[in-house]
Parts: structure tokens; C-alpha cells; sequence
């Protein structure tokens, strides 16, 4: 219902969201992301059962990119998490990215505020993957996870310093068998990087560790991390403003997007619009005096 375009259940959707204000706010919101082929099903699972062996209820929001061709999705992620699938203690839920940039859906702030009312003790929001606009994730969760390899000279060359900037803890994953010496190198270059870093407002000091998601190895010491920033932060005062913030970033964004939608629908607007593309398509005219032509369609309709 909530990630529904129809509008009666957008309608809906608005009553449940206000019904259960009540009982929203208790959770740990985690935001994991990572380069591609870092493994992050492997380490949400094996990170997942470890949170469910210590009676966690835990709900994992797994975002699948969108085709920008077919607009489809594959939504895989509970085939790549059997195990955590049928786990009681946890929920999956995959939803695809559709148009919205940053590597989140569009609904998934309403679904993880679902998964909180539920119960749901840990959210963990997966990403699709590091990109200039992954950094959206950060905007909703409390704890930001960035999941990376060993051979981090190279990598760090081609890291985007922003999102680096905005992990609470880096874990190397994948240091096992041979990989192990590599990976305590990387752990050694990143933790120096940060270093680089102006000081969070959190008063948290980011972190480096490694671990193996196979071999279930470093999971303990993750999550003995995470307990320790949620407490320095809940005493500090951090998490609630934390959260103040993003509420009210969400109502900024909403306004946009609802802005939008009602330019766009406008009929003036619409009857317009196809011209003025094929025009700027054509190059007959530049785009900002396109968009600036719709605009002023639309304030004088407004005005009027």
C-alpha cells in the first residue's frame, strides 16, 4: 500500500503513517552500502543471524537498481539471504529504486517506520551500491556502514571522499585465507585516512575493522561498535537531533516531490511540454529557457 502510486491508498497510507506515530522511534536504523562485489548479502546474512542469535528482531530493506530502459527490477535479495529468509526473527523486504536517486526507494523512510511499529528492534537499509548519490541513505538511518576490500591504496584513489566522510565505521570484509594480511594493511591505510577527516558532530570517532562474512569472523566486534556509538551518542544527545534533522529533511524532500508531480500534471504544462522538448531536442532553444517557459506557465496559472 505505501509503495503503491494509487491514490486512494497514497490516502490510506497517510492515515497508517499518522495511526502509528505512537509507536515509531525505537529501533537502531543502520544503513549499509559498499563497492560492487564487496559482498553486502553475504555480510547483511551472516550479520543478520548473529543479531537474531541474540534475540534481535531485525528487518532488512533491500534496494534493487531499476532498469532505466524496462523500469524492472529483479529483486533477488531474499534468494541471495536463504538462510536470514526464513529466519523468524527477520523480515526481508526488497523494493526496487524506480526513479529516485541516492540508493534508496522512494517509500523506504515509510517502510522502515512500518518495520519499527511492528516491532522490528534493527533496520538494516541495504543500498544499491556506492555512487555519487548513495549518499541519501545517510539522511535516514542513525549508524552509516560502508562495507569495502583490501587493496585500499588503489581504492582510495577512486573512493568518493563524501561518502567516506560519512561512515561511522568501515569494515574490510572478505579477510580470510590469504586475503588476511591484505586486509589488516587496508584496515591500517583507511584508519589513517580518516584521520584526514574534520571531527563529526557526533563526537564519534569513525573506526576501521575487518571481518569475513563467510566464516562469520569480526561480527562481534561490529556490532560491540555499533552498541558503543549508539551509547555515545544517545548520551551526547547526538541520536535524537540526529533524527530531529532528518524529519525535517523528509518533509523537505516530500514538498519537492509533491511540487513536482503537481507541475507536471498541470494542463497548460502538459499540453506544452512535448514541444518544448522536441525544441530543445532539436536544439532550436536552450533548455533553461524551456524550463523557464513551463515555469511561467504555470506561476500564471497559479496567480490567476
Amino acid at each position: 500500500m505505501f509503495e503503491s502510486s494509487l491514490e486512494e491508498d497514497k490516502i490510506l497510507a497517510e492515515k497508517v503513517l499518522s495511526g502509528i506515530m505512537p509507536h515509531i522511534g525505537n529501533s537502531l536504523r543502520i544503513g549499509i552500502t559498499g563497492v560492487p562485489g564487496v559482498g553486502k548479502s553475504t555480510f547483511i546474512e551472516s550479520f543478520g543471524k548473529y543479531l537474531t542469535s541474540l534475540g534481535k528482531r531485525i528487518a532488512v530493506l533491500a534496494i534493487d537498481p531499476s532498469s532505466q530502459k524496462t523500469k524492472g527490477s529483479i529483486l533477488g535479495d531474499k534468494t541471495r539471504m536463504e538462510a536470514l529468509a526464513h529466519d523468524p526473527l527477520a523480515y526481508i523486504r526488497p523494493s526496487a529504486t524506480g526513479a529516485t536517486l541516492g540508493g534508496v526507494s522512494n517509500k523506504t523512510r515509510e517502510v522502515m517506520l512500518l518495520c519499527e511499529a511492528a516491532g522490528f528492534e534493527i533496520i538494516i537499509i541495504e543500498t544499491v551500491g556506492v555512487g555519487q548519490s548513495e549518499t541519501a541513505v545517510k539522511s535516514m538511518v542513525d549508524f552509516f556502514l560502508l562495507l569495502m576490500l583490501s587493496g585500499a591504496g588503489d581504492e582510495l584513489q577512486g573512493m568518493k571522499k563524501g561518502i567516506m566522510e560519512m561512515a561511522d565505521l568501515i569494515v574490510i570484509n572478505k579477510a580470510d585465507g590469504d586475503n588476511k594480511l591484505a586486509s589488516k594493511k587496508a584496515q591500517k591505510e583507511y584508519q589513517n585516512a580518516l584521520h584526514l577527516f574534520p571531527p563529526s558532530d557526533s563526537e564519534w570517532q569513525p573506526r576501521v575493522t575487518t571481518c569475513s562474512a563467510i566464516e562469520k569472523e569480526g561480527l562481534k566486534e561490529i556490532w560491540d561498535l555499533i552498541e558503543g556509538f549508539k551509547h555515545t551518542t544517545k548520551k551526547n544527545r547526538y541520536f535524537q537531533t540526529n533524527r530531529q534533522r532528518q524529519n525535517l529533511h523528509w518533509m523537505q524532500e516530500v514538498i519537492k516531490q509533491e511540487l513536482e508531480a503537481h507541475f507536471l500534471r498541470h494542463p497548460q504544462v502538459s499540453a506544452n511540454l512535448p514541444e518544448l522538448e522536441r525544441q530543445v531536442l532539436a536544439g532550436d532553444i536552450p533548455a533553461t529557457n524551456a524550463a523557464k517557459a513551463l515555469l511561467s506557465i504555470y506561476k500564471g496559472e497559479q496567480e490567476g
